[in-house]
């Protein structure tokens, strides 16, 4: 099989490696992309129209579609666009488009935000930096490891954090989202819970899994297992590809 990596905020493709070379060693292969205003397109806008069209662009029939954090949105987008090329979609610790609302409608499903933030992933807002544009960014490498790589040796940690890129939301704490042919498909799909997410509400992986139609996967590790445990992930992937829904998509 063939997986297609979509990568979540301030991350890149280079945050797959390791378990691309995992999955490799089992049998499979993968390809990671860098999203618009990330990695090699960090000039680019960030438009959910650009967004898109990043994902839809590298698909071929029968890719698996992996969206983690912020990148399930995206990998959603690109299913959505060509839903005949997706044998599954996996949804790592991510999130998924609410019909017609904004990503920050989808991230705090309706509560103004107050749900959202009044968890412990609410003090990473402590640890960023606000640009004049927008642009966020991790004023420091405490920060990174306490929310996305606390089960990850120093030398990872430190590789991470140097290749860290700013995040800008664009067009999507305002403009709607359709995806209808996404939700009218019938596309293989599974969500992946980390146990010790400190950047992921739990409550919000909840819902996620409840309106996939899912029982979640779990991966006893942070919000990167990508890097603080490939080989386990690759393998869960896998498996996932084999599972099947226990109840209908809700769109919203």
């Amino acid at each position: 099989m063939r997986f297609v990596f979509v990568h979540g905020g301030f991350h890149a493709a280079w945050c797959w490696t390791r378990a691309i070379a995992e999955l490799e060693n089992i049998g499979h292969t993968g390809i990671a992309i860098d999203l618009p205003g990330h990695g090699a397109r960090l000039a680019e806008e960030y438009t959910l129209s650009n967004r898109r069209e990043a994902v839809v662009s590298v698909l071929q029939p029968g890719d698996v579609l992996v969206g983690h954090s912020g990148g399930g949105f995206d990998a959603t987008l690109g299913a959505d666009s060509a839903p005949d090329l997706v044998r599954h979609i996996v949804y790592l610790a991510a999130a998924l488009p609410r019909e017609g609302r904004s990503y920050t409608d989808a991230m705090t499903m309706g509560s103004d935000g107050a749900q959202f933030f009044d968890t412990a992933a609410s003090d990473m807002l402590s640890h960023l930096h606000f640009a004049e544009d927008g642009a966020m960014t991790f004023a420091g490498i405490d920060g990174a490891r306490q929310y996305f790589y606390h089960d990850c040796d120093d030398a990872t940690v430190q590789w991470a954090f140097d290749r860290l890129g700013p995040e800008r939301f664009g067009d999507t704490t305002v403009s709607p989202v359709s995806v209808p042919a996404f939700w009218a498909a019938d596309i293989g799909r599974s969500f992946i819970r980390c146990e010790q997410d400190r950047a992921y509400p739990r409550w919000l992986a909840d819902l996620v899994c409840r309106r996939l139609g899912v029982e979640p996967l779990t991966i006893d590790a942070s919000h990167s297992p990508f890097l603080s445990r490939p080989a386990e992930l690759a393998e869960l992937l896998v498996h996932a590809t084999t599972t099947r829904p226990v109840g209908p998509l809700i769109p919203d």
